[in-house]
């Protein structure tokens, strides 16, 4: 499921401070300006990224993901904040993230890997690199450095950093914030650690503490595996209501026999918001209706509430990076082979 933590999307917005309209910027992707900071609440990555793009037309955003990457703090990332303030070794907490980032986000993977100069904490995000995913991966990379920072006993700087896309107008601030070369046009998104740095033992670090917290995550994970049944029958209800266009709360509400006002708390629960969720249908939908011939593409729009094939085909290129006509042409062309198509 492509969603990230709203934690982010707040964390930017109010980094921005009066250059843009923080509270209409918030409700434009579906984020109550005057609900508890909850990191658990998750909005689509899509809807992020057209946040962050939306703030660019407004504001110089150059600096913009190093100040939210900084800003991090462990405390915010709830038990896996915690997990990595507990761990042993910087190395065990980056290990950590590894395992479990995806409480976080669907969007994100991380991997520990070594090089002669120490050990590289990638990370993987699929999809066109568009500005708001690269502004996305700088503050992750930031945010990696930042909680480094906050369990390392002496100051705590990476070898380098490596961005894949280009380089920004500058890179001074970059540079001057992480206290090492920060490459871009890389071949991958990561901070290489030197292994002393690695290895050496966290602050606060409790190794009994540590295995609690784990356990706790790891229901957590099991839980992601089961959609609960609010959940499961929220998306029926929205696929079946797409065809008549973008369903609304209060109707899909009312179909479930809730109010508005319970089904967004019910949501809320599990980490999502309406928005999110009828995000999330769509692009599922459209992926298994783009897999079977018998739907013309002019039809898997409709019946994914589009009422036009160019408003879809933009849509699925934010979701996917590719049109819904190359997205067929390569799913077919996988499941029938070379070899098996009559000429």
């Amino acid at each position: 499921m492509a969603y990230v933590t709203s934690l982010f999307a707040r964390k930017m917005v109010a980094a921005a401070g009066r250059g843009i309209d923080q509270r209409a910027t918030l409700e434009r992707a579906g984020i109550d300006p005057d609900a508890p900071w909850d990191p658990k609440v998750m909005i689509a990555a899509t809807t992020y990224y057209e946040m962050l793009e939306g703030m660019a037309e407004q504001i110089d955003v150059t600096e913009l993901p190093v100040h939210v990457g900084a800003s991090m703090r462990c405390d915010e990332y709830g038990a896996l904040g915690l997990a990595w303030k507990a761990a042993p070794t910087l190395k065990a907490s980056c290990s950590r993230v590894d395992r479990y980032a995806r409480i976080w986000t669907g969007v994100v993977t991380y991997e520990l890997r070594n090089d002669t100069r120490g050990i590289l904490f990638m990370l993987h995000r699929e999809g066109e690199r568009r500005l708001g995913l690269r502004l996305s991966n700088e503050a992750t990379l930031a945010s990696a450095v930042s909680l480094s920072r906050q369990v390392c006993p002496v100051p705590f700087s990476p070898v380098e950093v490596l961005i894949q896309h280009k380089e920004p107008k500058s890179k001074v601030f970059h540079e001057a914030w992480f206290g090492c070369p920060v490459h871009f046009g890389a071949d991958l998104d990561a901070v290489l650690i030197s292994h002393e740095a690695m290895e050496r033992p966290n602050i606060l670090g409790d190794e009994g503490i540590s295995r609690y917290l784990m356990s706790d995550l790891d229901t957590q994970l099991t839980k992601l595996k089961t959609p609960p049944q609010v959940v499961g029958d929220a998306r029926n209800a929205i696929a079946q209501a797409l065809n008549e266009g973008t369903p609304r709360v209060a109707d899909i509400a009312k179909g479930l026999g809730m109010s508005a006002r319970s089904f967004h708390r019910r949501l809320s629960e599990h980490g999502l918001s309406f928005q999110t969720l009828t995000e999330e249908t769509r692009r599922e939908l459209a992926e298994g209706l783009l897999r079977d011939e018998q739907y013309s593409l002019a039809e898997v729009a409709f019946l994914t509430g589009f009422s036009e094939q160019s408003s879809f085909t933009r849509a699925f290129k934010r979701w996917l990076g590719t049109t819904p006509a190359h997205y067929r042409k390569a799913k077919l062309m996988n499941a029938f082979p070379t070899s098996q198509i009559k000429h």
